[in-house]
């Protein structure tokens, strides 16, 4: 691992300069700059100081970054069935995520139940027939191909109104279901 690169990518993220890591960390603006093109290592003490002032430390820092998961299949989906829906959560453990996608099936004349107020939004494109969204009793009809976007702030819910299965995908931010 290249921890100077590391570094530098972790201030870029912050929108830092040099000369402001350097300044939290009571280090020169050109010892940050040796060690983001690695000229330099740090001791300990230091790399903890520079971690703290990037907002991280020394396990965060060290983690391996190809432990995270980025592409699944359907044997990671979970799904629930009840009342004419199939609710699939296509991106596991999604809830620690800032949005939390899903793939809803819905048999005609089904509904994914009343959701009550919440802060967030909520995005969605049907991929298979023709769903109704109720946002505080107010009704908009989304069709396949088309897409649909609302802040969770009402009362919504949506249904199936055609006479063949509706398929959506439900992307919900912060996590909601």
């Amino acid at each position: 691992m290249q921890i100077g690169s590391k570094i530098k990518r972790l201030r870029q993220q912050l929108n830092l300069s040099q000369a402001e890591l350097a300044d939290r960390c009571e280090l020169t603006k050109g010892y940050i700059s040796q060690l983001e093109n690695d000229l330099n290592s740090p001791s300990i003490a230091t790399l903890i100081d520079i971690l703290s002032a990037l907002g991280t430390d020394l396990s965060e820092f060290f983690k391996k970054e190809d432990d995270e998961k980025i592409v699944f299949s359907s044997d990671d989906f979970v799904e629930k069935r009840e009342g004419g829906m199939l609710f699939r959560w296509i991106i596991p453990n999604a809830q620690k995520n800032e949005m939390e996608p899903a793939l809803v099936e819905l048999e005609s004349g089904a509904s994914t139940g009343a959701d009550f107020p919440h802060e967030g939004e909520e995005f969605g494109y049907v991929i298979e027939g023709k769903i109704c969204i109720s946002l505080d009793g107010a009704k908009h009809i989304c069709k396949k191909g088309e897409s649909f976007y609302y802040g969770a702030s009402k009362s919504h819910a949506i249904f199936n109104t055609g006479k063949s299965t509706a398929k959506f995908i439900w992307v919900s931010t912060p996590p909601n279901f």
